[in-house]
This record gives C-alpha cells, sequence and structure tokens, in this order.
C-alpha cells in the first residue's frame, strides 16, 4: 500500500470519531451555560442528560454503524471496526492502515456476494454494538451504585490485569511467530507449522483466554454491587467467541503444511484456559 493512500485512510480513522467529539463538547457548553444562567434544558437536552447509556448508544449507531458501514462500502473493506475495538492490529501491520480487514469478514464477503453489502450492516457493526452494550454494562453499573471498596473489587482488578498480560504476551508471541514465518517464506524456506511455544504450550488460544479473564473481571464488579444480570453480556461474548475458535481451528486444518502438526496439537493442549501439555497421546503414538 502506497504512502498517500496509507495517509488517506490514517486521515479518515482520526476525523471519523468528529460527529460525536463535537456533538459531546457542544453539550457539555450547553449544560453548563444553563446550570450557570440557571435556565431551564430543553426536552431534547434533558433526555440527554437523563439517559446517558442510551445517549452513548446513539452516537454510537449513528458515528460508528451507520458512518463506518457507508464508508466500508466507499473503500470495499471493513478494516476500520478492528481499529476502534484495539489498535493492535494497525501496529501489527507496522502503522500500515487498513491494509486489510478481518478473514472472516472476506470470508462472509465470499459467502453473501451480492447481498453483502446491506448484511454487512448487521453482521459486522449493529452485532457489535450488542456485544460492546453487554461487556460494557458493569461500567455503567460501577457509575450508579455507590458503595465502597471491599476485597472483591481487588481481586476483579487482579483478574482484569492477569487478562491484561496474558493477552499482550500472546499476541506478541503470536506476531513473532507470524514475523518469522514471513521471512522464512521469503527466503524459500519451510515454514513452521504451528506456534506452540511460550503461553501456546499450554493453550491454543491464550489470547482468546486472556480478552475473556478482562470482561469477566468487569463482571466481579458488576455482581459485587448486587447486579450479578450484567454477566449476561459477557456471556454472550463468550459463546461467540467459542464459535469463533472453531472457526480458526477449521482454517488451520484446511492449510495443507500445518494440518497434522495442529491436528497433534489440539489432541495435546488445552483449547482455551492454559494448562500443562498432555502426554498421553504423544506416548501412544511412539508405541
Amino acid at each position: 500500500m502506497g504512502t498517500a493512500s496509507n495517509l488517506k485512510r490514517a486521515a479518515v480513522s482520526l476525523l471519523v470519531p468528529l460527529p460525536s467529539i463535537l456533538f459531546y463538547l457542544y453539550f457539555i457548553n450547553h449544560y453548563k451555560t444553563s446550570t450557570v444562567d440557571g435556565t431551564t434544558l430543553s426536552p431534547f437536552w434533558s433526555w440527554c442528560v437523563d439517559h446517558p447509556l442510551l445517549l452513548v448508544n446513539a452516537l454510537f449507531f449513528f458515528n460508528v454503524n451507520v458512518l463506518f458501514w457507508i464508508i466500508s462500502q466507499i473503500q470495499k473493506s471493513h478494516w476500520m471496526i478492528d481499529l476502534y475495538w484495539t489498535v493492535i492490529p494497525m501496529m501489527r501491520e507496522k502503522w500500515q492502515w487498513g491494509v486489510r480487514e478481518d478473514w472472516r469478514f472476506t470470508d462472509m464477503r465470499g459467502q453473501y456476494g451480492k447481498h453483502w453489502w446491506w448484511i454487512s450492516f448487521f453482521s459486522v457493526y449493529a452485532s457489535q454494538q450488542m456485544f460492546l452494550v453487554g461487556i460494557c454494562l458493569p461500567f455503567y453499573i460501577v457509575h450508579s451504585v455507590d458503595k465502597p471498596l471491599d476485597v472483591w473489587d481487588f481481586v476483579a482488578v487482579a483478574v482484569c490485569l492477569c487478562g491484561i498480560v496474558i493477552a499482550y504476551f500472546a499476541d506478541t508471541q503470536l506476531h513473532e511467530f507470524v514475523t518469522r514465518n514471513e521471512k522464512l517464506k521469503e527466503l524459500g524456506k519451510p515454514m513452521v507449522p504451528n506456534l506452540d511455544r511460550g503461553l501456546w504450550g499450554y493453550s491454543r488460544h491464550p489470547n482468546y483466554f486472556g480478552e475473556q479473564l478482562w470482561w469477566w473481571g468487569l463482571v466481579i464488579i458488576a455482581w459485587n454491587l448486587g447486579h450479578g444480570w450484567a454477566f449476561a453480556g459477557a456471556f454472550v461474548n463468550s459463546m461467540c467467541l467459542a464459535y469463533v475458535t472453531v472457526l480458526v481451528e477449521q482454517r488451520m486444518l484446511k492449510q495443507e503444511y500445518r494440518a497434522e502438526a495442529y491436528r497433534l496439537y489440539q489432541k495435546t493442549t488445552s483449547v482455551w484456559i492454559p494448562w500443562f501439555r498432555s502426554s498421553a497421546f504423544a506416548r501412544k503414538k511412539d508405541t
């Protein structure tokens, strides 16, 4: 991708959140002015004050779901939605903005063909908003319930921090593995079929495990504040990630050079939760 194209996509990424930012700044200024002057807020602004969660979701819907979707139709790629989940994908691409979209979106593009343009709005954007609403409910609860810190809050923080650390090291190890294989491919040498070192020697998807620790750590906070029902968002997210795990492993097995090694990996290594590698299959094979 050329420098000009990269800069253009970088500019788009920085400009697209402006509608929400400008609206928020205007709202804060309007609210402060009314407070100082003693004037009554109009019904619209009162609704914004009384229903902050709905306001945030409305902004997300129009600014991300609708605007990002329109931009994706122009660019023929849904790369930008991943950028706003995390900046890591962009950093892995050596700061090449929009170098590629998620492979799952590419597969669905081929699957749905000419209908993908409208199906993508629901499967890529609207669905992700529902996930975000569900998994972020503990944040809303924290601001709605006044309760002193206790031991469960520290347990929740510890779980969240463990999730961040595990996900970081798992993603770093994966990045190094992919980079090393790309260099081997360029040199015409055989690529390493499977990553089974570091955290990946204890779990087939340690990055997913770290991510789930973060969200379930937030659930502990909500539960401790008397809102255990907030687990629903993290639960649905975990179920969706379980489905994604199946898709990822099926994709691995379709790659001829790594299929045999990955089958052995599946039989000896835990799926998500890190655990010691099983040696039973290895002993049976030797026998």
